[in-house]
């Protein structure tokens, strides 16, 4: 019996190990990025284009912090008070501070919030979705398109729809935690457990709780924001660091009533999956196997006897800094280097001649040169003649 408790403990404390691709996931469309480059590790109908939800938030979030003053005051309007559950419950004519909005809008996810913040800070809902849609362009987001400021379904007046891709929904979440000049600020909201404020005038009191349960599932856990109408279903777009990496899950259409926790399942095994297989590997470790001729053929130089040829030393020169990427077991840098067969005098020091390519599955990441060394004057008539001079007169 001892051996067989011993033998149980030990099964039930091996570590679990997702070196392979998840072969499941409740979500529709989901994805795995790295969050410093930008690069899909993992992608599940990544493009597919659906609605987000209360996801949209961590966009309103972001554009508040980069445009805004957290100390303002933002006035309620009638139509920010006519929002659906859920909602803070604000009233026509009150006052808020703009930083309480901003933890009632990432903490409980309430809508009226979400527009009196695109009110305050872009003159209108519509104005809003205009810096929205502006910057989810500047991001690199092809596939997005805001309307409303909170998720709530809604079309443009041109007939859009509010949707968004796993992809680019990681992209922005990429850009929030990593790139924003407000980077700290939007950690520090999603991170909270719990805030309390009160409107302007102390009338009403409100009390804010975190629903982003990753971050006490997952101790690596470093923001979040959940999501949920009856259309998009569940969704979610998270954070994860761990040992100097960032993984950033995004989910959509995760499930509908009564299936909540299918969001965090598929994020446990999308972060371990990333965690287990993903290290770093760096464009630096290739030194020393780039393969290319070490001189090259210059014609015409002076050095040889009437238009002949000599062989000038080439080189390496970095033109980018070294690029480090997350790469799973079998994935490694391609580097192809072209030289130019030959080239004519006369050629300065430092001339390019040839070209090297840092390559992962066929996209190109970083460039370097190759250059002459030393420069290759031309030989022309007065040097054949200054030649000539010398070798029969004995100048």
């Amino acid at each position: 019996m001892a051996i067989l408790l011993c033998i149980g403990s030990l099964v039930l404390n091996t570590p679990v190990y997702a070196t392979e691709e998840p072969s499941f996931l409740y979500a529709k469309s989901a994805v795995l990025m790295d969050a410093a480059s930008g690069r899909v590790l993992y992608g599940k109908n990544e493009t597919e284009i659906l609605p987000m939800a209360s996801t949209t938030k961590i966009m309103t979030c972001i554009l508040a912090l980069e445009h805004g003053k957290m100390e303002e005051l933002a006035t309620v309007s009638s139509y920010a008070a006519s929002m659906p559950k859920v909602h803070l419950g604000v009233k026509e004519g009150e006052q808020y501070v703009l930083k309480d909005l901003l933890y009632s809008l990432m903490l409980e996810s309430h809508n009226d919030s979400a527009v009196v913040i695109a009110e305050h800070i872009g003159g209108s809902v519509e104005g809003f979705a205009e810096l929205m849609n502006r910057k989810a362009k500047e991001i690199g987001c092809e596939n997005t398109n805001f309307v409303t400021p909170n998720g709530l379904d809604g079309v443009s007046h041109d007939g859009k729809m509010h949707t968004t891709t796993a992809e680019d929904l990681a992209k922005i979440m990429s850009y929030c935690i990593m790139d924003s000049t407000q980077k700290d600020m939007f950690l520090e909201i999603t991170q909270t457990r719990n805030y309390g404020f009160s409107e302007q005038n102390g009338k009403r009191h409100f009390q804010c709780r975190n629903h982003n349960t990753l971050l006490d599932m997952m101790p690596d856990a470093i923001s979040g924001k959940t999501g949920y109408t009856s259309k998009a279903g569940y969704c979610y777009v998270g954070a994860l660091e761990n040992d100097g990496r960032t993984f950033v899950v995004a989910l959509l259409a995760c499930g509908w009533p009564n299936h909540k926790t299918y969001k965090w399942s598929d994020s446990k095994t999308l972060f371990a999956y990333g965690m287990d297989t993903y290290s770093y590997k760096s464009t630096r470790e290739m030194e020393g196997k780039i393969k290319y001729p070490s001189r090259i053929q210059v014609e015409n130089a002076i050095g040889t006897e009437y238009g002949g040829k000599i062989y000038e030393k080439i080189e390496r020169r970095e033109t980018q800094d070294d690029v480090t990427l997350l790469m799973k077991a079998g994935e490694e840098w391609k580097v192809h280097a072209e030289v130019l067969p030959k080239i004519t005098a006369p050629v300065q020091a430092g001339q390019t001649v040839g070209t090297i390519w840092y390559e992962l599955n066929g996209e190109v990441y970083k460039v370097d040169e190759i250059v002459l060394k030393n420069e290759v004057p031309e030989l022309d008539y007065m040097h054949c003649f200054y030649c000539i001079l010398q070798k029969y007169y004995c100048f």
